[in-house]
């Protein structure tokens, strides 16, 4: 794999594309606004999704979509989760079935319950898919600081093709053979971290986070389980490893959606104000469009979606939350 194409003008895209570069590949950065990629070949810096972190000069920045693909062995697809059908279905004509892609989105589709991978398969056809998740936070990843993500794909010799690929000193990767699990922990997380942010804001305590991530974690693995995943998964890099991060990060951007939250600004406010993607909240929307909130068996997701959707006070969820019904652990 000598050439790799990152889809995706985002922090994390911008990210992977200098990973690769790290690894002794050629990396090519496509983004679809071409105003927003010739300006971050003339300055080498994405100020949108990364203030302050330069390119490497080797980083070929294509506003073209044949042109990005031309000659790829390797294409990770870095576009959030609710916009990469209509943004990747160009690219459906110019990639041969052989290609293999790699998914970098963390959520779940609103209206049709899918993951990032199906999503892929049925914008670009069948071919080989892997997921790159886990602990991947794209401004320390820019710095050069060290990380350790998961490449989870049911090819097992695809995934390690991958992570020979991309390894080097500034990032290690663990094969992991749990794409279904892999994939949903990186969605929910994005959606637990909202409520680690709502627990911030309201200034509950070291004792309450604890207890809300710990729950979080027993939250994310009996949803993956239910719906194929293994257990154990969610002991990895791709459940716990990343759901710490993003809950307790200030980089977090579903943490900092929450922590505004329980300040008391409305979601519609929040969202327009950013200029990157907070994947948790169209998850949450897509959990509660599929019934996966109804039972009970996610009480955390579900009062992030009634704080999200139904105005209801952050306070009282917290409340409703402390006042359930007891259960065993």
């Amino acid at each position: 794999m000598k050439t790799v194409a990152v889809l995706g003008t985002g922090g994390f895209g911008t990210a992977l594309a200098s990973v690769a570069v790290a690894a002794g590949r050629r990396a090519r950065l496509w983004g679809r606004d071409p105003a927003h990629v010739a300006r971050i070949a003339r300055t080498r810096r994405n100020e949108r999704a990364l203030p302050g972190a330069t390119l490497d000069a080797s980083i070929e920045l294509v506003a073209d979509a044949r042109r990005a693909v031309d000659g790829a062995d390797l294409v990770i697809a870095a576009v959030p989760a609710q916009f990469a059908r209509a943004t990747l279905a160009p690219f459906r004509e110019l990639l041969s079935p052989a290609i293999p892609v790699a998914s970098g989105a963390k959520g779940i589709e609103i209206g049709t319950g899918l993951r990032p991978t199906e999503v892929l398969a049925a914008t670009l056809g069948p071919r080989p898919l892997a997921i790159l998740t886990g602990p991947s936070h794209a401004e320390e990843i820019m710095q050069g600081l060290p990380a350790s993500l998961a490449i989870a794909s049911a090819d097992v010799d695809l995934a390690r093709r991958i992570r020979d690929a991309l390894a080097s000193a500034r990032l290690r990767l663990y094969v992991e053979t749990d794409p279904i699990g892999a994939e949903l922990a990186g969605a929910l997380k994005n959606v637990l971290a909202i409520a680690a942010g709502v627990c911030d804001g309201l200034q509950l305590g070291d004792n309450a986070k604890a207890a809300l991530v710990t729950r979080a974690l027993a939250e994310m693995t009996r949803f993956g389980v239910a719906r194929g995943a293994r257990a154990e998964t969610f002991a990895g890099l791709a459940g716990i490893g990343d759901l710490l991060t993003t809950s307790y990060s200030r980089h977090g951007r579903n943490r900092a959606v929450g922590e505004r939250l329980a300040h008391g600004e409305r979601i519609e406010a929040i969202l327009a104000s950013m200029t990157q993607v907070a994947e948790g909240v169209g998850t949450a929307r897509a959990l509660g469009e599929a019934g996966a909130l109804r039972d009970g068996a996610m009480p955390i997701c579900g009062e992030v979606h009634a704080i999200l959707f139904e105005g209801k006070d952050p306070r009282r969820s917290v409340l409703d939350l402390m006042t359930r019904p007891p259960r065993d652990a």
